[in-house]
């Protein structure tokens, strides 16, 4: 079965929808399966992200394709002439893609749901006999743009990335008979907590010697979030959980990593102004965006992201592969990664105080925490490799294009 993935992001950093889909086309059975990626190769600023990542899979064929529009329609006769130029872009990457659908007899085209690429994903589809699949990271919700609730819709089947994000979407009106369930995974080699460990160092944490980096004392307890930073991700519930239990943990350290993508990053401004009111400025610190997570993590003692109707929690089962406990909200796909008791504690949204016992209840338990740790990698090593989400992708696959055939045969 030849699968075409279509993702056309060209900005960094790489997002978690293109890692993931990633992920699958590299690890596809390929006795049964030929992957095929349409994907912008460079812009003015070089190799874009997803380019730079396929270069690295070797049985992979790259379909290079053009940007799409990158600006709002203007007023003047310049910006409405490179408004004109993208559009003419566009259909002549919808027209070569049609070509190489029907030339390469292309079965699947598989996408996320970034505006433009489900939009491509369905139209191919309907220019050919392709059967489309619209991978959807978030909560199906009005907020979303017109054409891509269309999108999503109108795809002969689409997969969300937890029962959460299925729900929404049947709870929309799509029918439960083209609406899947695939929890993401993670690549294990890339989440190794032996990594930052040394027998020679009596299995000491190497993962600590980042601390004075962040001007952190080796015996001071730590919690670390990781997040983009915006209001539903928890950020500021979570500082104020850490200023309830500095009383019972006055050490206690703070280290958020992640950045902020809005207007001059007031949502960060905001966060700095709270660690200042609640005189946190010791306790709490910002890393911005690192490419070194795990050895942060390595470095912390619990993870803790009380985000609100979270669609899967990508990032939970990183940190449970680090053998952290995790901290979050009993809400949205977090129960489908997090165990509560077991992998880490969970509380009710908006309730503050439990949210701050959790935080001290592990703070103040080195024991439970290395059970907790211990089991969240072990979780993670049975549920949520990227192994089991190619496999269980390509069952998707196999069943929405039977139907379809069984469909033709039956007209």
């Amino acid at each position: 079965m030849n699968v075409l993935f279509v993702h056309t992001p060209t900005r960094p950093p790489l997002g978690a929808d293109t890692w993931v889909h990633l992920q699958i086309a590299r690890r596809l059975d390929r006795t049964e399966f030929e992957v095929h990626v349409a994907c912008v190769p460079a812009t003015a600023d070089g190799p874009t992200p997803t380019y730079e990542r396929l270069a690295e899979i070797d049985d992979v064929s790259i379909v290079p394709v053009g940007p799409g529009p990158t600006r709002p329609a203007g007023r003047s006769l310049r910006e409405i002439g490179r408004t004109l130029a993208d559009t003419a872009t566009t259909a002549v990457t919808i027209a070569r893609l049609a070509r190489y659908i029907r030339t390469h007899d292309i079965a699947v085209v598989d996408t996320s749901d970034r505006p433009r690429d489900a939009l491509l994903c369905v139209l191919l589809s309907k220019l050919t006999r392709a059967t489309s699949v619209v991978h959807v990271h978030v909560l199906f919700k009005d907020w979303m743009s017109r054409p891509l609730r269309w999108a999503i819709t109108s795809a002969d089947a689409r997969i969300g990335v937890s029962e959460f994000v299925r729900d929404s979407l049947v709870q929309a009106g799509m029918r439960t008979e083209d609406t899947f369930a695939v929890l993401n995974g993670i690549d294990l080699d890339q989440w190794q907590p032996a990594n930052f460990r040394s027998a020679s160092f009596r299995g000491a944490d190497h993962g600590r010697a980042i601390r004075p980096e962040l001007s952190i004392p080796d015996d001071a307890p730590v919690v670390i979030t990781a997040c983009r930073l915006f209001k539903e991700k928890g950020t500021a519930e979570l500082i104020e959980a850490v200023a309830g239990v500095r009383g019972e943990h006055p050490d206690v350290r703070l280290v958020v990593v992640g950045h902020d993508t809005s207007p001059g990053q007031e949502f960060l401004t905001s966060l700095q102004d709270l660690v200042a009111r609640l005189d946190l400025a010791d306790h709490v610190v910002f890393t911005g965006r690192r490419p070194d997570v795990d050895a942060l993590m390595a470095a912390a003692d619990v993870f803790a992201m009380p985000s609100f109707e979270e669609p899967f929690g990508l990032v939970f089962a990183e940190a449970m592969a680090m053998e952290l406990p995790v901290v979050a909200l009993r809400n949205g796909g977090t129960l489908e990664v997090v165990t509560d008791g077991e992998t880490g504690l969970l509380s009710d949204p908006g309730d503050a105080e439990a949210l701050a016992a959790n935080l001290s209840t592990l703070l103040g338990d080195p024991g439970l925490r290395r059970r907790m740790g211990a089991e969240g990698r072990r979780r993670v090593e049975e549920r949520f490799t990227i192994d089991r989400m190619a496999a269980d992708t390509a069952s998707v696959y196999r069943s929405v294009t039977g139907r379809r055939r069984a469909h033709r045969h039956a007209m």
